[in-house]
This record gives C-alpha cells, structure tokens and sequence, in this order.
C-alpha cells in the first residue's frame, strides 16, 4: 500500500439506491444494513442523500436515515452528503442535527448542498425555485450560526447551542469558494473531471480562511470506484448506474437499477448509447492493484485528506464484494 493512501480516510455515500424489482422500503434497510459492513470493513464514514420524487432513489429524509443508521452501528461516523439546504430552515436542520448529536455524541457529521429539487415540479412542491440556491452561503452562516448561539433574534437552537457537529460543504459550482470562506471541509467531485476537480482544489486551498470549525483545508474528493477480480467484472459493476444515468438524460426520468445483464441486451438509440458509454468511463474501475494504482495517482494530484466513495449497482452482493476488495487495498 502506499504512504498516501495510507494516509487517507475512506468513506462511502450511499444514495438508497433502488433496484428494479425492489421496493423503496427495501433500499433503506439496506442503506442501514450495508453501514453495518461497512463499519466492520474499517470505513471511517457512511453518509446519506436528499432527493426527492426520484423513482431511483430512496433517500428523501437524511436526517431521519442518519438516525437510523447511527442507532444500527456503535463506531463509524454517520452523517449527510448531504442535506439539501435552500430546502430547508437552517433553524430546523440545526435542531435536526443537534438531536442526532445528542443521542450519538462524537459520531455525526453535517455535509451540506446547494441545490434544489430536480424537477419544475418537485421544486413547486417544496415551495422552492432555483434562485433559493443563491441563498446558500447566507443560510449556511445562520446554521453554522444557531451551533454557536450567535443567532440576533434571541432565539436559542435546541438542542444544537453548544454542540460541535461538523460541517462540510458540498462544493458544486461555487461550493468551493462558499467553503473556502467559511473555512469549512468541502468535498468534490467526480474523478471523471480532474482538471476541474483540481481547479477548485487549489481555489479552496489559496482563499481559504480559518475558521472555528476548521484551522486549515480539508479536501474529500468524492466519486465512484469499482473493484473486482478482473476489470471487465469491474466494469460491469458500473453498467446499471450508467444507464439510469442514460435514461435519465433522454427520458428526463431516473428509474431504479436494472441487472447488467438486461441492459446488456438492450438495443439502445444512438442518443442512449451515448449517454451510456460516457458513463461508463472516467471511473477508477478495476482489480485491486488497478484500482491502487489510480486512487495514488488522484491523492498525488490533489492531495486530499479524505475519499468519499459512491459506487451503485445492481448486485448488492458485488457491490459488498467490492467494497470488502476496496478496503484490503487501504488496509494494506
């Protein structure tokens, strides 16, 4: 193993995703179940995600997740990647995570977004449109605010005044900046674009200010790794995501995984195909050695102190299976 990835933090998001032929309420049992595992493979954390009317995604409610999966597992760290925060009241996500806090001290984490729903339509029904995202840096100073019991108003965030949950900024768009200034983590991604990736890295890094949550920068560098026994088994690990991703570009909708196999035998217009292929590539994908070699060579690039890994897939087995590989690479 080498010294940097040694050296490195390993994480997973899990999306709940859900696959073809299982309900939603069965993506959520194995989002907890899978923190479980992941908690004996020596992760340091499982986060969770907020979408919402996503037919594919089962994770609407990350604090309500989060719960769960704490209560689940006694060590690894639990948190959200993140809460969607134009959707909500910072006073209410304060109060959320100060309760998460109070009943698993020491191991919640707060990972923060800025974008709305993803649809017209869902947006309507949240009450939101997308110029709220253009609040977010105001709205993160009032959260981050209600922890340190500097709100004006007189009000008192209860349980949250006093408590230390900390805070990550995902940084899409300008989350690099936004997080450089409120000297925050940030996390970025994808390993698909690392010129971009490496831009807003060094943006962070010179214009980030220390803060009371953050003496200096702490980078996470977020996407999907895929390990298993020979690369094309590596590869069809990405195949079910890659064309939901597909479907969702021309059909304007994300359904849940299909098995690799039946979109192998799919007849694809040239559009999908597109789609398909691209989102099979830029990916760290391969045996253990492979996938070593590329996790060095980005951690090289950006220095990061941490991965958040966020791979999806059908075949939950496989999915284990790679992640059990993922973890004998950074446990040396």
């Amino acid at each position: 193993m080498s010294s940097s990835i040694a050296a490195t933090r390993f994480s997973v998001l899990d999306r709940s995703r859900t696959r073809e032929g299982h309900t939603h309420p069965e993506a959520l049992r194995d989002t907890v179940r899978l923190a479980g595992e992941l908690e004996g493979l020596g992760f340091h954390r499982l986060w969770v995600s907020e979408h919402h009317g996503v037919p594919g995604v089962a994770g609407s409610a990350p604090t309500v997740l989060a719960a769960a999966v704490a209560a689940a597992t006694r060590t690894i760290r639990v948190g959200t990647g993140g809460v969607m925060l134009p959707n909500h009241r910072p006073l209410v996500v304060a109060e959320q995570f100060g309760v998460l806090e109070s009943l698993f001290p020491g191991r919640i984490d707060m990972g923060l977004g800025r974008s709305v729903g993803f649809t017209d339509g869902v947006r309507r029904a949240l009450g939101r449109d997308k110029e709220d995202a253009e609040d977010f840096e105001a709205q993160l100073r009032e959260l981050v605010g209600w922890f340190r019991g500097t709100s004006p108003t007189g009000v008192h965030a209860r349980p949250a005044e006093g408590l230390t949950v900390p805070p990550f900024v995902l940084a899409m768009g300008e989350g690099a900046g936004i997080a450089a200034r409120a000297g925050l983590p940030m996390v970025i991604g994808d390993f698909r674009n690392r010129d971009r990736m490496r831009r807003g890295i060094d943006h962070y890094r010179e214009h980030f200010r220390p803060s009371p949550w953050s003496s200096e920068p702490y980078v996470v560098v977020s996407g999907t790794v895929a390990v298993a026994g020979t690369p094309e088994e590596a590869r069809r690990l990405l195949v079910p995501e890659a064309w939901a991703m597909a479907y969702s570009r021309t059909h304007g909708t994300f359904p849940p995984l299909p098995p690799a196999e039946r979109v192998e035998a799919l007849t694809m217009t040239g559009k999908e195909r597109g789609f398909y292929e691209s989102g099979l590539t830029g990916h760290i994908a391969g045996t253990e050695e492979q996938v070593a070699h590329e996790l060095e060579t980005v951690l090289k690039e950006t220095g990061a102190q941490e991965v958040l890994v966020t791979t999806s897939t059908y075949d939950r087995g496989a999915l284990l299976d790679s992640y059990r590989r993922l973890a004998s690479i950074t446990a040396g």
